[in-house]
């Protein structure tokens, strides 16, 4: 049997088998409205932190071009903190958009 005949069988069986069923819009458990609160308090938290890292790293920076050193490891020690931020931005946002569907 080659694999086109068995894709070919594959799809005439799946379209025949029911649709699937639709679970509804659904509702928040009690209590969600409080989790919600303290994940917003952990964005906060998450993007203070962030934003300290990239202060921290540009004094470093700052100090280690005075002295002559080019600053080139604090450049590469830059990248931690904004690839945190740019995780952190991007799961508040699909956080977001999930929240704003089911409300």
């Amino acid at each position: 049997m080659s694999i086109h005949q068995i894709t070919h069988t594959l799809g005439e069986f799946l379209a025949a088998q029911p649709g699937v069923p639709n679970p509804g819009v659904g509702e928040a458990p009690p209590g969600a409205a409080k989790l919600l609160k303290i994940l917003g308090w952990a964005a906060w938290v998450v993007f203070l932190c962030c934003v300290g890292g990239i202060l921290i790293v540009s004094g470093k920076m700052a100090i280690s071009h005075k002295r002559g050193m080019g600053g080139g490891e604090e450049a590469s020690n830059l990248m931690w903190p904004l690839i945190a931020a740019i995780v952190g931005a991007s799961a508040s946002g699909i956080i977001g958009t999930i929240l704003a569907v089911q409300g």
